[in-house]
């Protein structure tokens, strides 16, 4: 639901058919009028002729368990995001291949699948991959070893053995903080690692990451659409090679809408 609403923000890509074999067509009209987290979707919803109407946009419905039965060709569509969170390795997300679709994109942890995320490997990708993974969210419920963690090491291979990081769930809706503690090689001045990011917030970054000097909590980060927001003021160091660094992100909105993002650069190489 997030990854259409931020579909429809953003006008980058569009949403031509949805697969889902277990919600009625009108209880999806409500489901994606409201939304507990991130509030009303500021727009029309209808369901209008068997079809589920978004801003006078008529969108296909399948109801099909098994992805190798799904025509989405015969819809329009091209791109496929699998987010069911069953489907996640190569082999099973090949399914939406049989009927027409281009590309998939699963949205959930997997082990084979190159894993592609905006702002960072992006520009790896190639028209070659027709399955890649850009997992999202924060499936923990316990303090454990956050798969964020292991992704990173993955898409940039050079932290390997140099990062690893825990999670914790507590009672908030919705919002995550990254607490960045690293060891620098060489020396660096606090004000000039804010310098750099501010920079690369407002340039190559722009839209991706956030910045702010201000004082803020968790709540003011929800609905973001950045995948993360560093907050300049909350950072310290305990000398030039010892940092801490805090950055905000919606685990559930930003996330989303970097998968529109991808999958608008996935087809800018086309």
């Amino acid at each position: 639901r997030l990854v259409i609403r931020a579909a429809y923000n953003s006008g980058k890509v569009d949403t031509v058919t949805i697969n889902d074999p277990f919600i009625d067509l009108n209880y999806m009209v409500y489901m994606f009028q409201y939304d507990p987290t991130h509030g009303k979707f500021h727009g029309t919803v209808k369901a209008e002729n068997g079809k589920l109407v978004i801003n006078g946009n008529p969108i296909t419905i399948f109801q099909e368990p098994d992805p190798s039965k799904i025509k989405w060709g015969d819809a329009g569509a091209e791109y496929v995001m699998e987010s069911t969170g069953v489907f996640t390795t190569m082999e099973k997300a090949g399914a939406h291949l049989q009927w027409g679709a281009k590309r998939v994109i699963i949205s959930a942890p997997s082990a084979d699948p190159p894993m592609f995320m905006m702002g960072v490997n992006h520009e790896k990708y190639d028209t070659s991959l027709k399955i890649i993974s850009n997992p999202r969210g924060s499936p923990e419920h316990h303090p454990c070893l956050y798969w964020a963690a292991k992704a990173v090491r993955k898409v940039i291979p050079e932290l390997n053995w140099k990062l690893t990081g825990m999670a914790f769930r507590v009672p908030t809706a919705n919002v995550s903080v990254v607490d960045l503690t690293y060891h620098l090689e060489k020396p660096a001045k606090y004000d000039d690692i804010k310098k750099v990011v501010k920079q690369a917030s407002e340039g190559p970054l722009k839209g991706i990451l956030g910045h702010t000097e201000h004082q803020v909590v968790s709540s003011d980060f929800n609905s973001d659409t950045h995948s993360s927001t560093f907050n300049a003021g909350a950072g310290t160091t305990l000398n030039n090679h010892f940092v801490k660094l805090i950055s905000w992100y919606d685990n559930e909105f930003g996330c989303s809408n970097r998968v529109v993002d991808l999958m608008a650069h996935m087809a800018s190489k086309e």
